[in-house]
């Protein structure tokens, strides 16, 4: 006992000196296996050592735990001990309290050594660049320190993902860049990552299961939390995990997107926090084009007009709809609540967006509508008719009132609903409908008939309406004579159009041949007619019957020479032309024969060979196509930006600068005497050019020959 005794005592002095206390009380309590105070304390926490650890929090990774937790000595996690490690178990007599105690230290300190040794901090330093960086990862250590992490957490998915990303952005410190890489490629950085990283990191996110959605909403806080420390990390390795899983499930970035929204609001004053935000939610549009317009109607519209966020959510959607041509995958995601703030925003002057962003929307815009409208309009623009016609006022900017009549118009000519909610809006927006019926008035031969026939219908419901306006009093009688006289102009402009000449030209004919039967009848002939005698003063009827003279003649010539000697010219080329022919016949058939057989020898080869050349095909098409298009995404994207645009602007400064000079040459007024004068100038300099290239030419020719 004394030996059990003095062995605890020693084992107190060497791991936690100032124990003594402890030590004696515990071997007073010997008697009751640690009874005392401290003695039941350490006894329990040695046993909460022992049990099984629960999942870690989200906040918590292994590779946190190994770098961090251990360098600040504040583990506050349970880790489960080494394999070999033995277990702490409990010593009678006046050890048992501090003998539980000292094996629970030990456990920690040895967990927190093993984990700093299965994920060893690398050596710290940024690289001058992130492809450096990926350039000196090694892809093998990597690999062995994840399957080290899912051999200890075979259960916790998110520890493994946690573990990745944390890794990967220890390892890939590289200069900071702005937080949406606005001068690099949409799948920057992942782009840069190679291909067997990414075969890594996929493989161990199909593994994930349900834990991907609390791994992304890891990225993004932890992403936030180092953008509040002062030296801070960059973010490249989070940003990589969160591309390559949006990549094949970018409905993780809206599934919450009003949580997400809170988040952006909350940091509102914290621009770099909001763009970053921003960010990684818009990754999931360039998979998806309808996930992609849910983050930017649900993220980036709202915050719309903010000084420091509008650039990049107007970047966003141009790139966003430059890479998805094909708008069908966006139908049904914009309405009539969506659409119309950004009408306002990319027409209303002077609003919260600069007169260049204003610009850049209004350049998005028909494509915006065309998402707005759908794919079936004839259903759904009588939705959006209502909130047309209230900003259609007398007051608003001309290119936007220009707009507004043209979707008004759009609506009643693709969706007859449109007329019957007009009918009911008349009276609370005369002015309104005042400048529609106007348009109409200027566009009436662009209209179509069903229009045309719909448009009569309500113009004589609104008379009606007008003359009820009238009788009540004057209090809205400018309003109502303005709308009247617009329906007076349309019912003329509709009467005036709506001859029928097809019909009438069909009468006229009817009527003219009954007159010339009713004439030949009466006077028994035609010769005797009035008809006859009337065209035969006029000239007509000679040299009509001299022309039908002509034409007899000629054809009875044509025809008796065609008779005399079409056999003749048939049997020369018979006798002339048979024999090749039918030696070409017989030579055709052969090789049509040799063809078939070669042919269906060629086909039963093929239907041999086929199967096994599709599989193969099939087999690496995908990862060719998948790196071809990518390829040539970006070569062309590199020559629009490179090449096109700036051989654009070139050419427009060019003519530009050519405009100008033209101009101050004719004395700041263009006019054609002015062209004509500088087309005789040019026409004289070439001239003088042209003889005095002559005369050097003739010079040397006649100084070669002297010569010789």
């Amino acid at each position: 006992m004394a030996a059990a005794t003095a062995t605890a005592a020693g084992r107190w002095e060497v791991v936690r000196k100032p124990g003594r206390r402890g030590a004696a009380s515990g071997g007073r309590g010997g008697g009751r296996g640690g009874g005392g105070p401290a003695g039941r304390k350490a006894l329990g926490e040695a046993n909460a050592g022992r049990g099984l650890p629960g999942p870690l929090p989200a906040s918590e990774t292994l590779f946190q735990l190994g770098f961090e937790r251990a360098r600040k000595k504040q583990n506050k996690e349970q880790v489960p001990p080494p394999p070999g490690a033995a277990p702490a178990e409990p010593s009678g007599g006046g050890g048992g309290g501090g003998g539980a105690a000292t094996k629970k230290k030990k456990t920690k300190a040895a967990a927190a050594a093993g984990a700093a040794g299965e994920l060893g901090p690398p050596a710290r330093g940024r690289s001058r660049t992130l492809e450096e960086a990926l350039g000196t990862l090694d892809i093998s250590g990597f690999q062995k320190e994840l399957d080290k992490s899912l051999s200890l957490f075979p259960e916790n998915p998110s520890v493994w993902l946690k573990d990745m990303a944390g890794y990967l952005n220890y390892k890939l410190q590289a200069p900071k860049s702005d937080p949406t890489l606005s001068q690099q490629p949409h799948d920057y950085p992942y782009c840069l990552v190679s291909k067997e990283l990414r075969t890594i990191i996929k493989s161990l996110l199909s593994k994930a299961g349900g834990a991907l959605e609390l791994f992304f909403d890891h990225c993004v806080y932890t992403m936030l939390q180092e953008l509040d420390k002062t030296p801070g990390e960059s973010l490249h390795g989070y940003r990589i995990c969160i591309q390559a899983l949006l990549m094949d499930k970018p409905k993780l970035a809206t599934a919450n997107l009003s949580k997400y929204l809170d988040l952006l609001r909350s940091h509102q004053n914290q621009p770099a926090k909001c763009l970053t935000i921003m960010w990684v939610l818009g990754q999931a549009g360039f998979a998806d084009l309808a996930e992609g317009l849910k983050v930017w109607l649900g993220i980036m519209l709202p915050v719309l007009g903010l000084k420091a966020l509008s650039p990049f959510a107007i970047a966003y959607l141009d790139r966003l709809l430059m890479m998805h041509p094909n708008l069908t995958k966006g139908f049904g995601l914009i309405g009539p609540k969506d659409f119309f703030p950004l009408l306002d925003f990319a027409f209303v002057p002077n609003n919260a967006l600069s007169s260049s962003l204003q610009e850049q929307l209004r350049q998005l815009y028909p494509r915006l509508k065309i998402l707005a409208f759908g794919a079936k309009p004839e259903t759904t623009l009588h939705t959006y008719f209502p909130s047309f016609l209230s900003r259609t006022t007398p007051s608003c900017p001309a290119s936007m009132r220009k707009e507004l009549l043209s979707c008004l118009a759009e609506c009643l000519s693709r969706d007859p609903l449109s007329f019957g909610i007009w009918r009911q809006l008349y009276l609370k927006h005369l002015p309104q409908s005042s400048l529609l019926l106007n348009h109409f008035l200027e566009t009436w031969s662009q209209t179509s008939k069903g229009v045309r026939k719909s448009l009569l219908e309500t113009v004589h419901s609104f008379k009606v309406t007008n003359e009820e306006l009238a009788a009540k009093g004057p209090s809205r009688a400018e309003e109502a004579a303005a709308c009247q006289d617009a329906c007076k102009s349309l019912l003329l402009k509709m009467k005036a159009s709506g001859l029928p000449w097809p019909r009438l030209v069909l009468v006229l004919l009817v009527l003219l041949a009954g007159f010339l039967m009713h004439d030949v009848r009466t006077h028994g002939s035609f010769q005797a007619s009035t008809s006859a005698q009337v065209l035969r003063s006029s000239g007509i009827l000679p040299a009509s019957l001299q022309a039908w003279d002509q034409v007899s003649r000629f054809s009875a010539e044509g025809y008796s020479w065609l008779e005399a000697n079409a056999p003749l010219g048939y049997t020369r080329v018979a006798s002339a032309l048979g024999p090749p022919l039918q030696l070409a016949w017989a030579t055709a058939l052969e090789m049509a024969a040799h063809l078939s057989g070669e042919c269906s020898a060629l086909l039963l080869w093929l239907r041999d060979h086929l199967p096994r050349f599709t599989a193969w095909l099939q087999a690496q098409t995908p990862e060719l196509v998948v790196r071809g298009a990518t390829c040539l995404k970006e070569l062309l994207l590199f020559l629009v930006k490179n090449c096109f645009l700036p051989a654009v602007d070139y050419v427009a400064a060019s003519l530009e600068g050519a405009w100008q000079q033209w101009v101050a040459s004719c004395g700041g007024e263009v006019s054609w005497e002015c062209l004509r004068k500088q087309l005789t100038s040019l026409a004289l300099s070439s001239w003088k050019y042209l003889q005095d290239t002559t005369g050097v030419l003739k010079d040397w020719a006649s100084a070669i020959i002297s010569g010789h």
